[in-house]
């Protein structure tokens, strides 16, 4: 159960997307049940075909599965959805393969729960933030995603790739945010929802965490080259010139 004393107001649900991360996504989940500040822990499995959502489930998770790999949006939306039927105020989403410290959770939380604000983005490049034997591909390429995000939309974010944030899911009400655009089935879900709070007008901020990534960079990621970094970038460009919606 969520600490009552912190968040006595809100309802917490953790939404981790997985696709094959057995002998990772177990200790997410224990870590973040370990932490008490989450009301529940689900997870999405995208059509593992490994042990995942076995694990997940023996951990303490909800888990929700997908006969087929549909893609992390897919997931992140479904987990959504889930929330949302559920009377949930407040979603977190981070990784499945134990790169985000759960520890850091209330730093997201807080600005949501005791300031005004509706969308937390987790930063690893902000003051306080932390970046662990991250491959150097990867700095560019997250450093150049936060600059294109920056000049497109007009907000001065530092770290746009970054999975680990928390929203009030109420801002699914607006009917402009529509997550149900096959589109947005993979990598586009993320930076969707966030340029959309940014176009909105909607109360953003950043929050410094940590992204821990394995020190032999192998097996540290399940994007595609070019493809994947299109999927990324895509909605940033459609939603600036109002091809997509």
């Amino acid at each position: 159960m969520a600490d009552s004393g912190r968040y006595p107001r809100e309802k917490i649900i953790v939404i981790l997307p997985a696709y094959n991360e057995e002998g990772k996504i177990g200790l997410v989940v224990s870590k973040i049940l370990a932490e008490k500040t989450a009301d529940k822990v689900i997870v999405v499995d995208d059509g593992s075909t490994d042990k995942t959502r076995e694990e997940a489930a023996s951990a303490g998770a909800r888990v929700l599965a997908h006969e087929k790999n549909m893609g992390v949006g897919a997931g992140i939306r479904d987990g959504i959805e889930f929330a949302r039927e559920n009377a949930f105020t407040i979603a977190v989403v981070m990784g499945g393969d134990d790169q985000d410290n759960p520890d850091e959770m209330r730093r997201l939380l807080d600005p949501i729960a005791h300031d005004h604000f509706v969308f937390v983005q987790g930063s690893r490049y902000m003051p306080g933030g932390v970046r662990m034997n991250i491959p150097l591909f990867r700095r560019v390429t997250t450093e150049l995603f936060s600059i294109i995000l920056r000049r497109l939309m007009g907000f001065p974010v530092t770290d746009g790739t970054n999975g680990y944030r928390a929203f009030r899911l109420s801002i699914f009400d607006n009917p402009a945010i529509d997550l149900r655009q096959e589109w947005l089935n993979h990598y586009e879900l993320e930076p969707y929802i966030y340029c959309k709070a940014i176009q909105l007008g909607l109360n953003v901020t950043e929050a410094p965490v940590t992204k821990r990534y394995p020190k032999t960079h192998k097996g540290y990621t399940k994007m595609v080259p070019i493809l994947s970094w299109w999927s990324i970038l895509r909605p940033l460009i459609y939603l600036k010139l109002g091809i997509k919606r």
